[in-house]
């Protein structure tokens, strides 16, 4: 056998998007050869997915002409040749537009290639003596085998040109009998988990998500965040993404000793049970944070502002976003003031004014309302769109206001006078009152997320559309 030694490790794409093939450097003399088949930090330097291999297995094949396939399972797979050369093919077995793709190339030990779950690997072996190997990213198991999915090697629409004719070809019965690819059932991608469904932004996020079948939304009753059961009772290989919605935000009531620790078990016990569900399972974690976790000292908070909470519920969701910031893979969204379907300060206003009532409110705290579509939507366009992990706040954009500002907003929207509206300082407004304390500055800094290519809408265009509806 001879190839070609200390070629430069050199990543090119193929026809199957994800799919990925590489000229490896090996270093040979006149004892023999070596090569490093898998190197982490260089690869990714090269645009691999950190793909978190679990298992290596080999396949030995004795005679040239020994074909398998073809075999799309439900993981990832990066394959290279120990020993001897191969013809390898792979297709597109993924719901999508690129079903049906097909790559073929040779192969041999200066090679390797990197195949996304859902993609169909077959090989046929041109030397006798080959050794074909895998690093897998799950553990095989005999329930995964239900998830394979399969096409035949002798598929006319994929129409491989094997080397040595399937006919002259080792073949395994099973192989034999694959279906054709007009009767293959596409693998799903993995699914999307929301939880939190019930609450205002998990309702606009089942709106931004309607008709996308591998998105499930888990409420209260489907998805306990105080029960182990939870955690342990689903298949988690099966999933891609958690998005929290969730979350404890009676913030006056946290001061109380119940409330405390309702805070607690569902700010940060709980986050703390996702975020090891998705660090053993390699799924992003999406965990939605709010402007508490500052003290309100600055008047604009960045992404970088170290936390400082003033009260228990924004301790503990500072809390919850030290857990999540070690999940290798997690977006923190941090927002504001949040107004979507359910009870909300805009609704409240908007009640008041209909009543004819003249309220005294909050002037001295300072911020922006995030709307729940806004939300939902840059949580969607950080996922898609690939954006690097890390924090990111999202409100809407626009000058900033006092509650008493939008108050005042909300009147004249709905045909009452602003003036209704009278102006009074968070210590006069809660004077004799339990109450939390608050930050009088929630402003978010929004560079960050523009520069992902996200343009959250005005505050003010979306409170007219609200109030509208």
């Amino acid at each position: 056998m001879t190839f070609e030694f200390s070629k430069t490790l050199t990543a090119t794409a193929t026809t199957i998007p994800g799919v990925v093939l590489y000229d490896l450097p090996v270093h040979g003399d006149n004892r023999g050869w070596f090569k490093e088949n898998w190197q982490r930090e260089k690869m990714m330097a090269l645009g691999l997915p950190d793909f978190s291999p679990v298992q290596n297995n080999i396949s030995f094949n004795e005679k040239a002409g020994t074909t398998r396939g073809i075999h799309a399972e439900p993981w990832d797979k990066f394959i290279s040749v120990a020993t001897g050369k191969i013809f390898g093919a792979w297709v597109d077995l993924r719901e999508g537009d690129s079903f049906g793709a097909v790559f073929t190339a040779e192969l041999d030990p200066s090679q390797a290639i990197f195949i996304p779950r859902g993609v169909g690997n077959a090989f046929q072996t041109l030397e006798d003596n080959t050794a074909y190997t895998y690093l897998v990213n799950d553990h095989w198991s005999a329930d995964a085998q239900g998830q394979y999915t399969f096409l035949n090697l002798a598929d006319e629409t994929a129409a491989i040109e094997w080397p040595i004719p399937l006919a002259e070809a080792e073949l395994s019965d099973k192989d034999k009998a694959h279906p054709r690819l007009a009767d293959v059932a596409p693998m799903p991608p993995k699914k999307t988990l929301v939880v939190g469904a019930d609450g205002q932004l998990g309702k606009a996020l089942r709106a931004a998500y309607d008709g996308d079948n591998n998105v499930e939304f888990a409420a209260r009753a489907d998805f306990d965040l105080a029960s182990e059961a939870s955690y342990s009772a689903r298949n988690w290989k099966n999933y891609s993404t958690i998005i929290n919605a969730a979350a404890y935000t009676a913030v006056d009531t946290a001061e109380a000793p119940e409330g405390r620790q309702a805070a607690w078990a569902i700010n940060v016990t709980a986050v703390a049970n996702l975020a090891k569900v998705a660090t053993s399972h390699g799924i992003t974690l999406v965990h939605v944070s709010s402007d508490y976790v500052f003290d309100g000292t600055a008047q604009t908070h960045g992404e970088d502002e170290a936390l400082s909470p003033l009260g228990v519920y924004g301790q503990s969701k500072a809390a919850g976003d030290a857990v999540v910031s070690v999940v290798p893979r997690h977006y923190i969204v941090r927002t504001s003031w949040v107004i979507g379907e359910g009870n909300n300060f805009v609704r409240t206003m908007a009640s008041l004014a209909a009543r004819g009532i003249d309220p005294g409110v909050v002037n001295d705290q300072i911020g922006r309302l995030s709307f729940t579509e806004d939300i939902a939507a840059g949580i969607i366009h950080l996922l898609e769109s690939g954006a690097d992990y890390g924090v990111y706040n999202l409100s809407n954009d626009g000058e900033p206001q006092s509650w008493a500002d939008i108050a005042a907003d909300v009147y004249e929207l709905t045909g009452h006078s602003r003036n209704a509206v009278s102006g009074v300082s968070t210590e006069d407004y809660f004077k004799g009152k339990p109450a939390a304390p608050r930050p009088l500055n929630s402003t978010l800094d929004l560079n960050k997320i523009k520069a992902t290519g996200f343009a959250p809408a005005a505050a003010k265009q979306r409170l007219t559309e609200y109030l509208a509806k």
